[in-house]
């Protein structure tokens, strides 16, 4: 009888921790965008965190620093053909995506490390490219993060920004 109870009690702790595990990665699911931009296939993979009543731009994401453009893993961005970004050329390639938000321009960044943890280990000196933007004020507000890829920019929209850029 308490080995019984032993058993039970740990396989009540293991499916309360399980349960708890999966609820947390529900909090910021992952998420693709994908699209065709001058005949090159661009992806980007990404969680998807919503904005739950709080405050995003300047607090949750601070102002100045590396931000892993999403939850969790670091965002991905990849693409099977040279494109141009804001004027710069991005080659082909997969690159982890990172921003580093500000009020009046963000710094958009394409890192070699695709593979990366949220921007903890995050090393400028293997950057492939930075383009500055400025963020604009959405007409709405964006509860879940959202990636958009149409034929001339790519958006991040959540609480009421939008970060976008040119892509050919």
């Amino acid at each position: 009888m308490k080995i019984l109870k032993i058993s039970l009690l740990l396989f009540l702790s293991f499916f309360a921790i399980s349960f708890a595990n999966a609820q947390e990665k529900l909090k910021s699911p992952p998420e693709k965008a994908t699209g065709i931009v001058n005949g090159a296939k661009i992806e980007i993979n990404y969680g998807s965190p919503s904005v739950r009543a709080r405050k995003i731009w300047g607090e949750l994401v601070p102002f100045g620093e590396v931000w892993r453009a999403g939850a969790n893993e670091a965002t991905t961005f990849e693409t099977d053909k040279a494109i141009t970004v804001e004027g710069l050329i991005l080659p082909a390639g997969k690159y982890s995506f990172f921003i580093i938000p500000n009020k009046e321009e963000c710094v958009i960044v394409f890192n070699k490390e695709a593979k990366q943890w949220g921007a903890y280990k995050y090393n400028d000196k293997v950057d492939q490219l930075r383009v500055k933007v400025k963020p604009e004020n959405a007409d709405s507000f964006t509860e879940k993060l959202t990636y958009t890829i149409n034929a001339a920019n790519v958006e991040l929209s959540w609480e009421n920004w939008i970060i976008g850029f040119k892509v050919k």
